[in-house]
């Protein structure tokens, strides 16, 4: 479905953003992964892409908050595969507090990685785009994007900012063979919710089982996890010429969490 075409997806060393990546490669699409982690672990990744889809892949180091690092990452990629077709932006980094308690310094992280890094990777990928006449812009932006949850001032404001920079992007690139939309993800089944969940049965003294239920209860009406996996495979649908007059729309695929 992407052969040929080259796709960026930041924040996919693990997680959502590797899923994505995977799924892209999957379709043909040479890949630039980004992101922290082991080197040796990141190279496996890489070389692994590679021979199993047969496509071809690079690492770019770029910190999600520098936005001369996040430009030249553009850069490399185009001089690397002569474009950037696909960019999805899913770098992001959480806190929680009580805005009272919430520190500055980590107020300005999370704006700078959740949001700002979105506008500053559009902002270089856009002009070969138009150029081309071609390009796919998914923002990985989540329920709390369009619904709020207490101690969460920066995320909820920066996701619901996220989505605002979608529809503006999708106006603006209409006519360009440009499309630009948010995917908003609820509840995620990665190592790091498993842990919570599991920490959450340890206190309660309850099986695993019924916390991942109780948990999802909080929030979801399905009592089942969106798999990274499922958000792939929606970026792919939101990347393919089926979805060509799809734009500045923010997809939910959240258990019917903003349902409600």
């Amino acid at each position: 479905m992407l052969k040929g075409k080259t796709a960026l997806v930041t924040g996919s060393t693990s997680g959502i953003g590797l899923a994505i990546a995977r799924a892209l490669a999957a379709q043909g699409a040479n890949v630039i992964i980004n992101g922290f982690g082991d080197k040796a672990e990141i190279e496996k990744l890489r070389a692994g892409m590679e021979k199993e889809f047969s496509v071809k892949a690079i690492y770019s180091p770029a910190d999600m908050s520098k936005p001369a690092e996040i430009a030249a990452m553009v850069k490399e990629a185009e001089n690397n595969f002569g474009a950037v077709d696909v960019l999805v932006n899913n770098a992001g980094i959480q806190h929680v507090a009580n805005i009272e308690n919430f520190p500055p310094e980590k107020w300005d992280a999370v704006i700078a990685i959740n949001l700002s890094s979105s506008f500053h990777t559009i902002r270089a990928a856009v002009p070969g785009m138009k150029k081309r006449k071609w390009g796919r812009i998914v923002n990985i932006a989540s329920a709390h994007g369009l619904v709020a949850s207490g101690q969460k001032v920066a995320y909820v404001a920066a996701k619901h900012g996220l989505v605002g920079l979608t529809k503006v992007v999708a106006i603006e690139t209409a006519n360009d063979g440009i499309t630009c939309n948010a995917i908003c993800p609820g509840w995620v089944l990665t190592p790091l919710v498993q842990a919570q969940i599991e920490a959450r049965a340890k206190v309660s003294g309850k099986s695993v089982d019924a916390e991942k239920i109780a948990l999802l209860s909080e929030k979801q009406p399905m009592h089942q996890f969106t798999t990274p996996e499922n958000i792939g495979a929606l970026a792919v649908f939101l990347s393919s010429d089926a979805a060509a007059s799809i734009t500045g729309s923010a997809y939910s695929i959240d258990g019917g969490w903003t349902a409600q």
